[in-house]
């Protein structure tokens, strides 16, 4: 199958198929006498797997670490996992920041509600963010 039906059948530009080729996501198909490239019909799965890999948030390094598992004859399931844990760890911890955030802002926002702008002065940079405990 050559590259462009192969993007087709996936979904994919053929810039992204060479572009994981590059990457070491896949490996150089087998040519035609013309030169092209033939790619074997289980390109296809590979391609659906990379896919849903990145959607499940693993990097490109990472999915070639699983793929090179795989290649070599090993099952990558224990890697998974691993993969899977520190993703949801990291996950876990942005949410955290990203709540505290949340309730900084709703802070702010009351302020910001609340403060009349003719009060400022050249002295404050924005007092809806400067705190009146450092001046």
């Amino acid at each position: 199958m050559r590259t462009g039906e192969l993007a087709n059948v996936c979904g994919l530009t053929a810039k992204t198929i060479r572009f994981y080729e590059q990457a070491g996501l896949m490996p150089e198909p087998p040519r035609t006498a013309g030169g092209y490239r033939d790619y074997p019909p289980q390109t296809a799965h590979r391609l659906a797997f990379i896919r849903q890999a990145q959607a499940a948030g693993l990097t490109l390094a990472e999915i070639r670490s699983v793929l090179a598992l795989r290649d070599s004859g090993e099952a990558p399931c224990t890697h998974v996992a691993g993969l899977i844990e520190k993703h949801l760890a990291d996950i876990e911890r942005r949410m955290a920041e990203l709540r505290k955030t949340r309730t900084a802002l709703r802070a702010l926002s009351e302020r910001a509600v609340a403060t009349d702008p003719s009060t400022c002065t050249e002295a404050d940079i924005c007092r809806i963010i400067d705190t009146p405990a450092i001046k």
